[in-house]
C-alpha cells in the first residue's frame, strides 16, 4: 500500500514504477465468485461511493456485496483516477464477507498512456486477479470488430497489443477489454463473455452500477 496524499506528477511517477509489478499472466484459482466493481459520487463529487457486487459463477447470482463512501481527496484528471476512486474501492473490498476470485473493473487496465489503469492499480493492491471492462476507448487504435457475439479485435498502441475491442452482442457498441493484473488477455476476454447474458454489458458490471449509482433505497436485500 501507498499513501494517498499525492499530487498528479508524484501519481504519474508511481504509476510508472507500479506498472512493473502487473502480472499480464495467468495467477488465478478456480474462480467461484467474481465480482464487479463501480464508483459513483455524491454531494457534486464531494464523496466517492464504490460498489462491489459479489457474484457466484457460473449461476451469476448475487451473493455479496458492499458500498463504502470516502470524501474524494484526488481531483479529475484523466489517466489518474485511479488515485481518485481506489481508496474508496479498497474500503468496500474490505466490508466484503465474501471475497472474490476475480474482478472485472468498469475502466481500463494496461489500455492506458502508462499501462497502468484502474484495473491494475485495484487488482495489484488488492492482490486479487482482474480486468478492465471499459465502456470507451482511451487510448489506441483498432480495425473494424466483427459483429458476432464473442468477436474482439486488438487494440494497439504505439505497436503494442493492449487490449482487445470486444462484441459482447449483435448490434450493440463494443467493450474494451485489457488485463488488469494475474490475468492474460485471452484468459480475460473468455471471463467477460462468460458473465454476460442478454445484455451489452456482464452483469458484474450491470449489478455494481446499480449499486454505485442509485439511491440506498435500491439496494438488494443481502444474501449472506
Amino acid at each position: 500500500m501507498h499513501r494517498w496524499n499525492l499530487t498528479p506528477a508524484e501519481a504519474i511517477s508511481l504509476q510508472e514504477e507500479l506498472r512493473h509489478r502487473v502480472i499480464a499472466r495467468d495467477r488465478l484459482g478456480r474462480v467461484r465468485r467474481v465480482a464487479g466493481v463501480d464508483v459513483g459520487f455524491e454531494r457534486d463529487g464531494a464523496v466517492t461511493r464504490a460498489a462491489v457486487a459479489v457474484l457466484g459463477f457460473p449461476g451469476l447470482e448475487l451473493v455479496d456485496w458492499a458500498i463504502a463512501r470516502t470524501p474524494t481527496r484526488f481531483p479529475y484528471v484523466p489517466g489518474l483516477l485511479s488515485f481518485r476512486e481506489t481508496p474508496a474501492v479498497l474500503k468496500a473490498l474490505a466490508k466484503l464477507k465474501l471475497r472474490p476470485d476475480l474482478l472485472l473493473c468498469d475502466g481500463q487496465g494496461l489500455a492506458h498512456p502508462r499501462r497502468f489503469g484502474f484495473a491494475c492499480h485495484l487488482g495489484l493492491l488488492a492482490d486479487i486477479p482482474a480486468i478492465g471492462v471499459a465502456k470507451t476507448r482511451l487510448i489506441g487504435e483498432h480495425e473494424a470488430v466483427p459483429g458476432n457475439r464473442g468477436g474482439w479485435t486488438p487494440l494497439v498502441d504505439r505497436g503494442e497489443m493492449i487490449g482487445a475491442v470486444l462484441r459482447t452482442r449483435p448490434g450493440v457498441k463494443p467493450l474494451f477489454v485489457s488485463v488488469g493484473h494475474r490475468v492474460s488477455l485471452d484468459t480475460a476476454i473468455r471471463w467477460v463473455m462468460a458473465c454476460v447474458t442478454r445484455y451489452r454489458l456482464p452483469e458484474t458490471t450491470r449489478w455494481a452500477h446499480r449499486l454505485a449509482s442509485g439511491g440506498d433505497r435500491s439496494l438488494p436485500r443481502r444474501a449472506t
